[in-house]
């Protein structure tokens, strides 16, 4: 088992992969900024290591001793890099640049990057499921920031030998996905519909995406960090399709409210239907059982009521 750093250690993904990791026998550090005093994951076998994505020096000193890192961390999210595509490039992309250099200076023998299943893809008029071989197309400056980094990850792994795999993740939801971010249609949509709210949906709700629950999606990272990866990219996601307007009737099933919902324009930049094709993922470690979409609702639903929403 390897010394593993998981780099957004606190966040959604992140917090759960620590406590992932750590039940199948790593030893994991998690490191974050920690701003509001709040520990997201539940290990207690893991250490919890505080510090700023944006300082160099905390990277090289979060890096040190670690085998094995995982890149889970973003400044940003599609729609605030949509509003300033600066800021991914200031921040995402310049950061993990220096991340990357710490982990080749410190030693780290493999870097997991956290990358998009959606947004790096772009909209493809001859394809609509998506294996790792289609092209990439990203439109969007999100999904832009995502490819620029797993081009970085090559030019580290041809330059200075640091292997890496980036890990094309689907919508991933599911407990301790914060409903105030700008992310998770599934969080933000149960969060205003037990305000009374209605929920924004982008278009007429045919939209379609590709949705993990985050337990599935852990199983499929740990199976990847405890083996030796035949490839440096894999699609990441349940391989179905739901429309936003199959996700919002199985929010109104769960709550058992009304789903009022707001229509506004979808941004140019965002990809009509991405579902991704998991077959390499499941040649090489098995086909998964995923939670059925109203199952996993469900779960996220009764987390958000015990946290109070």
């Amino acid at each position: 088992m390897a010394d593993a750093l998981v780099v957004g250690g606190n966040g959604f993904l992140g917090s759960h992969l620590v406590d992932a990791l750590s039940e199948a026998g790593h030893r994991v550090t998690a490191f974050d900024r920690f701003s509001a005093g709040v520990q997201n994951f539940h290990s207690p076998a893991a250490r919890m290591l505080p510090g700023d994505f944006l300082s160099r020096s905390d990277l090289e000193s979060a890096v040190r001793g670690h085998e094995v890192v995982f890149h889970f961390l973003a400044t940003t999210s599609p729609v605030t890099a949509e509003a300033d595509p600066t800021l991914d490039i200031r921040t995402n992309v310049t950061q993990t640049i220096e991340l990357l250099s710490a982990c080749v200076s410190e030693g780290v023998k493999h870097v997991y990057f956290a990358s998009s299943g959606g947004a790096i893809y772009g909209t493809q008029a001859s394809h609509s499921d998506f294996s790792e071989t289609s092209p990439t197309v990203p439109a969007s400056p999100y999904g832009i920031g995502k490819l620029t980094i797993e081009h970085y990850l090559r030019y580290f792994r041809v330059k200075h030998g640091l292997n890496s795999t980036s890990l094309r993740i689907s919508n991933p939801y599911g407990p301790r996905q914060h409903p105030l971010r700008k992310q998770g249609l599934i969080p933000i949509a149960l969060a205003q519909v037990a305000r009374g709210e209605s929920v924004a949906r982008y278009g007429d709700g045919s939209m379609i995406r590709d949705y993990i629950f985050v337990r599935d999606l852990m199983q499929m990272i740990v199976a990847l960090a405890n083996a030796d990866p035949r490839h440096d990219v894999y699609n990441l996601g349940s391989g179905q399709g739901y429309s936003i307007t199959e996700v919002l009737e199985a929010v109104g099933l769960v709550t058992g409210e009304p789903v009022k919902v707001l229509e506004i324009p979808t941004p140019a930049t965002f990809v009509d239907r991405v579902v991704l094709d998991v077959s390499r993922f499941a040649e090489e470690f098995g086909a998964g059982n995923p939670i059925p979409l109203t199952d996993g609702i469900a779960e996220t639903w009764a987390d958000m009521k015990d946290e109070k929403l």
